[in-house]
This record gives C-alpha cells, structure tokens and sequence, in this order.
C-alpha cells in the first residue's frame, strides 16, 4: 500500500465546510498544513484577521478542529507568531503557523521545528515580510519497512512579489540545515509547502543539493492555484522527492476547491 502525503496552505479555514470534508476523505497519511489558526479561549468560532485595509475572517481553532476530525492522527502545531484578530472590536490573541498530522500507525522517530526567516513573535504579527517556520519530520512505514523524512515550510511573502531576495536564500539554506538535522544518510525525502517563490528561484538550487526534484514543474503542471487566486503567476506551492521515491501518483488537485491553494497529493512507495 502506498503512504499518502498531502500538502495544503488552508487559508484559515475560510472555505471551512469542504475544508474539513476533504481533509476527511482524501484519508492521508501525513497532512501537511499552512495558514492554521489557534486560539486559546475564542469567544466565536469565527474571528477576522485586518491588514492594511484587508479583512480576512478565519476560523478561531481550526488547529483544534481538525484534530478532532482526524483522531487516528498525532497532531502536531508549529506556530511563527501570535498577533491581534477581531471579534467584532475586540482585540483577541490568536496563534498562526504549521500543523502537521500524521496517521498513529507510522512512529514519528524524529522530527525539528525551526525558522527560516525571523524569529517566533509573541506580541504581534510583526512587519513585512514576516518570520517564517518549517517542520521536519521523520516516521517508520512498518508496511514498506523504511524510514522517510517529510519537510514542510510556508515560505515568506513579499510584498515586492516572488521574486528572488537574500531573504528567500537565507530561507532556503535555513530550510536544508533543518533537513539535514532529522534525516538519516540518504533515505526516502519529501519536501512541500507553500514557498511563496516562482519556479526558476534559488530555493531550488538549495534544495538540490539534497537530490530532491519539484514535481510540479517538473511534471509539467503550471497551476497550484484556484479560482478563488485571481492573480498571475500562478505558482505558489510546490512538493519535491528524491530518486529513492516511488511515486505512485502525484497531483495538483483542481477539485475539491477549498482554498486559494490547491492540495498537492503524492502517493509514494
């Protein structure tokens, strides 16, 4: 049987019904999660995110939620900041950053949270572009009888855009010396995420020097967005695997929509 992985930035739980159906029935093995919320004693279900003028509602404790909808998984939250969002006028502290869950039947046996940009703020979201963080782990596929280490990041945004900056170089290195720390000699990697970079960035080069290779660009998909992303370009998020990885399937899902971000789905032996 093939261990399924699949990477989502889930957009605060805005579009939250099929979010959390989807996240049910694609029945994976390892989630990886960006944009998860985390609000201790919320007063709504709801809370609303301002920026500049922008409004975004998001759920309050969608980390939570989705614990509670996956309760054969061991849930793990990776926060990079927590800042204000709004219950009407009230001003309430939320927590914002990576989730990943993982199917109890695969032992986690290593794993390291680190960040790749900025340092964890604790009393607000902080100026642009803000602190970003990654999570590594490694678990056991008792079936396959092999190890595989799994990394994900949601990369810094930019206000300039995608664009390459020392920032983006930093976070790559930063992001394959975390790497480096959990996984053993040349076993079986993924990485994947929302990177936040075009497809010919220096993330790539960084990311190579470990043997692993995009399967989105690769593969020829140039879409990694929804209809609810009305902008060009169209890449954002991206999973990458070593030669030691069979990959079974691998796909930029279109359907379901249930964020600005499409779920990228691997099936790996």
């Amino acid at each position: 049987m093939a261990l399924r992985i699949v990477s989502l930035n889930v957009w605060g739980g805005l579009l939250h019904e099929p979010l959390m159906q989807y996240l049910v029935d694609v029945d994976a093995d390892v989630l990886c999660l960006q944009e998860v919320t985390r609000t201790k004693d919320a007063p709504s279900e709801w809370l609303v995110y301002r920026d500049h003028g922008v409004e975004l509602p998001q759920r309050a404790n969608l980390f939570e939620e989705i614990a509670a909808a996956l309760p054969m998984h061991d849930a793990f939250f990776s926060p990079t900041a927590r800042g204000d969002v709004f219950d009407g006028d009230r001003r309430i502290a939320s927590e914002f950053g990576l989730a990943t869950f993982v199917r109890k039947s695969y032992p986690v046996i290593g794993q390291a949270s680190g960040f790749v940009h900025g340092e964890f703020s604790a009393d607000g979201w902080g100026p642009h572009p803000r602190s970003r963080n990654a999570h590594c782990i490694r678990i056991f596929d008792y079936e396959g009888g092999f190890p595989v280490t799994i990394a994900h990041m949601h990369g810094l945004r930019d206000m300039d855009g995608k664009g390459d900056t020392p920032a983006r170089r930093h976070q790559a290195d930063a992001l394959v010396e975390l790497i480096r720390h959990v996984r053993q000699g040349n076993e079986k990697l993924v990485v994947c995420g929302d990177f936040n970079v075009l497809p010919g960035s220096v993330t790539f080069d960084s990311l190579g020097a470990l043997g692993l290779s995009d399967l989105v660009t690769s593969r020829g998909h140039r879409d990694t967005r929804t209809s609810y992303y009305r902008k060009e370009p169209r890449f954002a998020d991206y999973m990458l695997v070593t030669s030691a990885v069979e990959v079974i399937e691998f796909d930029p899902v279109a359907e379901p929509e249930v964020s600005d971000h499409r779920a990228l789905l691997l099936n790996l032996r």
